[in-house]
């Protein structure tokens, strides 16, 4: 989880028992969009965010090629908090770790 992620997403989802780290819990809270993308990526986690640079940072990715961990994207005016925890408990149960490489998903689903 980025920092811009409200704590009740993470709260509700570990009470789901889905497997979430927070960029503060992994002293990450104030390294840069890029090297919060390759964090992720090595811990083979996908990151979720409401930041639009993280959002332009996983899009220059995609378009110069170079490979990260999904990057699950949700506006905070269109998507509600229930909606995401929803969205992002689906994704979660749902995926394999390979299907989550070199993409952008928006929320709502």
């Amino acid at each position: 989880m980025d920092h811009h992620v409200p704590r009740a997403v993470t709260s509700a989802l570990l009470s789901r028992r889905v497997d979430v780290i927070t960029a503060a819990e992994d002293a990450a809270t104030e390294i840069d969009d890029s090297r919060l993308l390759d964090r992720a990526t090595a811990l083979g986690r996908v990151l979720f965010s409401q930041d639009t640079d993280l959002l332009v940072a996983a899009t220059r990715r995609q378009r110069d090629g170079v490979s990260f961990g999904d990057v699950i994207f949700a506006h905070q005016l269109r998507v509600s908090v229930a909606g995401c925890i929803s969205d992002l408990e689906l994704i979660a149960k749902a995926g394999n770790q390979p299907d989550f490489v070199n993409r952008v998903v928006f929320l709502p689903l």
